[in-house]
């Protein structure tokens, strides 16, 4: 049967267009089909896992690989069709009864959408199926909310609040380099080069890339280190006496708890890495080497942090406008 429909094909292709083409392609499958039974049948479950498979191999991490099978486990319970003839109709309407359901704001619906899309997309590129349904559901509008920076005061507030040098050395390196908590958190004493100021951290897909830290932070971090006397590589440890590596959630709680004792507002490491990158820009720090600091692939991310700081715009134009 293949050789059959790739003869016909081949004889077409000079009176046919791409698109024409993969429909005559489809259609002969589907009515030869009818009559030949199907050498291999995927499931909808089998699909989702090739998929998951592929993206683990891209190097995602386990977080995103967590939410891509969580987007997708929800969809395929909802919609039973088999994969390959799932409808844009299908999509629109599970995810009109998604946001419903759960009560969600235009951004939850827009990463359903992304993750779908994702899935669909690589679908098509794989050939499982000839168009994605998810073409024509397009990104959908947010809006774009400013986000909060620690001031200078807050930061200072914050050093001078902190009763183990642990909390000020890790203060002081989100602060100065911008890095994520899971690669604060991922980071052994080996790792950190005092002569230089630098560490190399692994990112998102493990990308390895070098940060830098200030003088502040290399004090206190010397001071921190030569105060351990357990024998854990990680450079940051929990405070009992097991002093196990510190995970992402240890760091978060600290942090908020500072915050609230300060009354200084949610405290979070993002924060950090965010204040550190509105900096970088106020000062005039070009956007692409921001980009390459912060570990981004995209500079679009890059430049949502460009639009956080108002009062930039305002001293620009002040300085050029007034």
């Amino acid at each position: 049967m293949e050789e059959k429909v790739a003869t016909v094909l081949n004889r077409m292709a000079e009176y046919l267009n791409i698109s024409q083409l993969k429909k005559l392609q489809e259609v002969m499958l589907e009515a030869f089909s009818e009559n030949e039974a199907e050498k291999t049948v995927i499931s909808n479950d089998e699909y989702v896992t090739l998929f998951i498979d592929a993206k683990k191999i891209e190097g995602l991490s386990d977080r995103t690989l967590a939410y891509y099978r969580s987007t997708l486990d929800n969809f395929l319970r909802n919609i039973t069709t088999p994969i390959r003839k799932i409808t844009t109709d299908e999509i629109r309407s599970y995810m009109v009864e998604y946001q419903k359901i759960n009560n969600c704001g235009k951004t939850t619906i827009d990463n359903v959408r992304r993750n779908l899309s994702s899935f669909f997309s690589w679908l098509e590129e794989e050939d499982y199926i000839l168009k994605s349904p998810m073409r024509r559901i397009h990104k959908i509008k947010t809006k774009t909310v400013v986000k909060e920076t620690i001031s200078d005061e807050a930061i200072e507030k914050m050093r001078d609040h902190c009763e183990e040098i642990r909390d000020l050395a890790m203060i002081d390196l989100l602060y100065s380099t911008g890095i994520r908590v899971g690669e604060l958190v991922n980071l052994n004493i080996s790792d950190i080069d005092f002569e230089e100021r630098e560490c190399i951290v692994f990112g998102k897909g493990d990308k390895e890339r070098k940060v830098y830290f200030d003088a502040k932070s290399k004090i206190h971090l010397q001071e921190y280190i030569a105060s351990r006397t357990d024998d854990n590589p990680a450079l940051f440890v929990t405070l009992d006496h097991r002093h196990e590596r510190l995970q992402i959630s240890g760091v978060e709680i600290r942090l908020r708890k500072i915050g609230r004792e300060l009354s200084i507002g949610r405290i979070h490491p993002h924060k950090f890495r965010r204040t550190m990158a509105t900096r970088a820009i106020d000062k005039g720090m070009p956007i692409e080497q921001v980009q390459k600091i912060l570990g981004h692939s995209q500079i679009d991310t890059t430049m949502q942090y460009a639009m956080v700081n108002q009062s930039n715009v305002k001293n620009s134009h002040q300085k050029f406008i007034a």
